[in-house]
């Protein structure tokens, strides 16, 4: 099984190579939403005193109203969706896991990680990225027949109505939420299984106590609460999808496919493509398994003149 780390991100080492201060860089190798929820200033308490039973029920409470998550399933919140993928293939005993590619690599590693082999032949466990990262397709109930189903929706805020958290109760089945990209605050690091109470519950043990901070607590409670913000977000996301593809092909650039927070493109040579936008100070996200695709995320509302520029 392939076990490699490749991610966005990396500016730092795109500065070394191409000059600039990191802050004159716009960095559209993630698919972080470039608009993020407005933190509101936040009690003292919550940076200085440990997290209490009240404030996690109240997070645990908003996320299972935002989702829709069935009474019967169960709802962890965590540092990050990253620290769950890396222990959830902990929770089954290794054996052959089918994980559809090309998609998200850290799923691979740490099924890998874990002693699992892959196969797709009646495999023991099944990965779905949904919708998937970085192709954008969508998988349906059909796809759930696993003994051990994880759905990774850490991308499906976007399209709430294309989720499955509706199946967060059947036996050996996880969803994951990630806070940070939909929201666009990456650095609180909060993320969130939902599945049955056993599964969880394992997975809580693994975690330990306090596994999330009291200001990610404080104010993923309040994104999760706030419906206007959300539906206002996914309106402006869809424009700016729109907005991008079409200076992409103007440009020479063809459609794959992908989500509102990043696009997917066919070009010519994709390395020649991230250099030339690399010039301009704008980084871009290829693929070591594709010579012609390039994914690119949505720049903030003020670097739209500087990214036409490049392209």
């Amino acid at each position: 099984m392939a076990g490699g780390r490749d991610h966005g991100g990396g500016v730092d080492d795109a500065v070394a190579r191409y000059g600039g201060r990191r802050a004159d860089w716009i960095d559209l190798s993630t698919g972080i939403n470039p608009v993020p929820y407005p933190v509101p200033a936040l009690e003292a308490g919550v940076w200085t005193a440990l997290p209490d039973r009240a404030a996690q029920q109240g997070l645990i409470d908003a996320a299972r109203e935002f989702w829709g998550v069935p009474d019967d399933a169960a709802i962890l919140a965590a540092p990050g969706a990253s620290s769950l993928i890396a222990r959830i293939p902990g929770l089954a005993p290794a054996g052959r896991v089918h994980i559809p590619a090309p998609t998200y690599n850290e799923h691979a590693a740490a099924f890998a990680a874990h002693g699992w082999r892959e196969g797709d032949d009646t495999p023991d466990a099944r990965v779905l990225v949904h919708p998937n990262n970085p192709t954008g397709g969508w998988y349906s109930s059909d796809d759930l027949g696993a003994p051990f189903t994880v759905i990774d929706e850490s991308f499906c805020d976007v399209s709430p109505y294309q989720s499955l958290v509706s199946y967060a109760d059947r036996e050996g089945t996880l969803i994951l939420k990630s806070f940070g990209k939909f929201w666009g605050l990456a650095g609180l690091r909060l993320g969130f299984a939902i599945g049955p109470q056993a599964l969880i519950d394992r997975l809580r043990e693994m975690l330990g106590p306090w596994a999330v901070s009291g200001p990610a607590l404080a104010i993923g409670t309040m994104a999760l609460s706030d419906r206007g913000w959300a539906a206002d977000t996914r309106t402006r996301l869809n424009e700016d999808a729109a907005h991008l593809d079409a200076l992409m092909v103007r440009a020479g650039a063809g459609v794959v496919g992908g989500t509102s927070l990043f696009r997917l493109y066919r070009v010519d040579d994709a390395a020649a493509w991230q250099d030339r936008l690399a010039q301009h100070h704008v980084w871009s996200r290829i693929f070591p398994y594709s010579d012609s695709w390039i994914r690119l995320g949505l720049p903030a509302p003020d670097s739209w003149a500087r990214l036409e520029q490049a392209i």
